[in-house]
């Protein structure tokens, strides 16, 4: 799942993984850090796809963006679903791993508000080198166009999402036929 920082990413993977009996959940934020905000690709192949690709346990360690360090080792374990949520999920770099590229269908200035607003004063400074960070990332290396599903979070105080076919062409329908 890709989208805009703030688009809401983590809840709709929580609520898949849900959906799908506990599908393991890998949030791209734990990967990245403040002095590699997209420079994470090459932790994400060694320490969970390859693993994961063997049928064996991934092991990373997450970022702690508030202590500004990498944590304690975390298991992620192999499953038949796993989901990655992050900006960048979709990257040119990691699509021939995807089974399917989800993308959440917030317009940018929203979902950023959205994103300081979670975040709050403590993360204003990272914010605001942040967006422009995340605009050279999408100009250079643009997730959306290569999505299977568009996402549409339901408007203000509604609950649900809004499934429409994304610029990849091939939709929910596409989704159940796409090569593994």
């Amino acid at each position: 799942m890709d989208g805009h920082a703030g688009s809401g990413k983590s809840t709709f993977a929580g609520r898949l993984a849900r959906a799908l009996d506990g599908a393991p959940v890998l949030h791209l934020d734990d990967l990245a850090s403040h002095t590699e905000l997209f420079d994470w690709t090459g932790r994400l192949r060694d320490q969970v796809i390859e693993p994961l690709g063997r049928g064996e346990s991934a092991r990373y360690r997450p970022y702690d963006w508030r202590a500004r360090r990498f944590g304690p080792p975390r298991t992620l374990p192999p499953a038949p679903v796993v989901l990655v949520e992050g900006v960048g999920a979709g990257r040119r770099a990691l699509r021939p791993w995807l089974a399917a590229l989800l993308w959440l269908e917030l317009p940018p200035e929203q979902a950023w508000a959205r994103g300081r607003t979670r975040d709050g004063e403590e993360q204003r400074e990272f914010w605001d080198g942040w967006i422009p960070a995340e605009r050279r990332h999408f100009r250079h290396d643009p997730s959306r166009p290569h999505a299977d599903l568009l996402v549409r979070p339901g408007q203000e105080g509604q609950e649900g999402y809004e499934m429409l076919p994304g610029p990849a062409g091939t939709g929910p329908q596409g989704l159940d036929s796409h090569p593994e």
